[in-house]
């Protein structure tokens, strides 16, 4: 046999065993992967509900999520929609409502949970959990710093949905508003545009719960 063959059949075999053990190694990480994806979801929800998980550890977020949180269905414009439901120890009432909210930003999709108080208008909390933003700019988005603003403010008027802004960074005013993110217009302006289409989509919802 060649020398070049011995050294082809070599590499072939060489690059057969790796995308084995790949392939092994990704079906046995897969139930992992699905597990944290999962949990990611139930401490982000955790913290749109107005919670501070930066100093939970996993077990407490999961004990926190099955003992106050319960997932429904809401009846929206756009068919049946995911809703969650914060219950206070010894309630019976849920005193908190969150949803889903997603949207275009600069370079990705925007993916995350905002809260609602039990008037059903003021924000309780906001999470983002899954963007391709820049680092730095649009990937503030994550951050403590830009999600605090959002609680106590105003994402609808007497049962309408307000004309929420993402505002130029020190310029925001009014109980609707929040500061954007130096360098990251186009961000801003995606969660701007997600906020008020899915105000829009759970109005009906909400008001019903109010008897509106």
């Amino acid at each position: 046999m060649r020398e070049e063959s011995k050294t082809l059949l070599f590499a072939t075999g060489v690059c057969l065993a790796c995308s084995l053990l790949l392939s092994g190694a990704a079906k046995t990480l897969e139930p992992m992967q699905k597990s944290n994806e999962e949990f990611d979801i139930k401490r982000n929800i955790v913290k749109a509900f107005g919670i501070d998980t930066s100093a939970m550890e996993r077990p407490a977020i999961e004990a926190t999520f099955e003992t106050h949180v319960k997932q429904a269905t809401a009846s929206t414009p756009e068919g049946e929609q995911p809703i969650y439901t914060w219950t206070e120890d010894g309630a019976e009432a849920p005193s908190k409502y969150a949803f889903p909210i997603s949207g275009k930003g600069l370079w990705s999709m925007l993916y995350g949970y905002l809260s609602l108080e039990s008037d059903l208008e003021t924000i309780a909390g906001i999470s983002f959990y899954k963007h391709g933003e820049t680092p730095g700019l649009g990937a503030e988005i994550e951050k403590a710093w830009f999600q605090k603003q959002f609680t106590g403010k105003k994402l609808y008027h007497s049962g309408k949905p307000a004309e929420f802004a993402v505002a130029k960074p020190g310029t925001a005013s009014g109980d609707s508003a929040v500061d954007g993110i130096s360098g990251a217009t186009l961000t801003g302006k995606g969660v701007q545009q997600l906020l008020r289409r899915d105000a829009a989509l759970y109005a009906d919802y909400f008001n019903n719960i109010k008897g509106n």
